[in-house]
């Protein structure tokens, strides 16, 4: 089964959008203005579809914010704690990551993708 080409599908039928519209490195909530509902959705079928039970905190990085305020006052490294808690996350788009905090929500579908494909191992 192709996670990337399931994934798009799953996408392209809750947001009513051709397949084509988004690639790896498409912005759920910047590019495709998915709202909370459509994560909800999402995570539904993707429960449905892989036959997996998803932490939507880790799958769709919805407390990364938190943790780094968090790690911040414990003077960790915000690096080394993001890895740990998103082990399903590489080094690099951690990186990606924290360079980027400022331009808003930084999920991209790459993250689901490595999410579920983390779970299927």
């Amino acid at each position: 089964m192709d996670t990337i080409k399931e994934l798009k599908q799953i996408i392209s039928e809750i947001l009513d959008i051709d397949e084509t519209e988004m690639g790896l490195d498409t912005y759920l909530i910047r590019d495709l203005n998915m709202e909370s509902i459509d994560l909800l959705e999402l995570s539904i079928a993707i429960n449905s579809k892989f036959k997996l039970e998803i932490d939507e905190g880790k799958a769709f990085l919805k407390d990364l914010r938190f943790e780094l305020r968090d790690v911040s006052k414990q003077g960790i490294s915000q690096r080394e704690h993001l890895l740990a808690t998103y082990p399903h996350l590489d080094k690099s788009r951690i990186d990606e990551i924290l360079k980027d905090l400022d331009g808003g929500p930084v999920l991209k579908l790459k993250d689901v993708v490595a999410y579920i494909d983390f779970l299927k191992k």
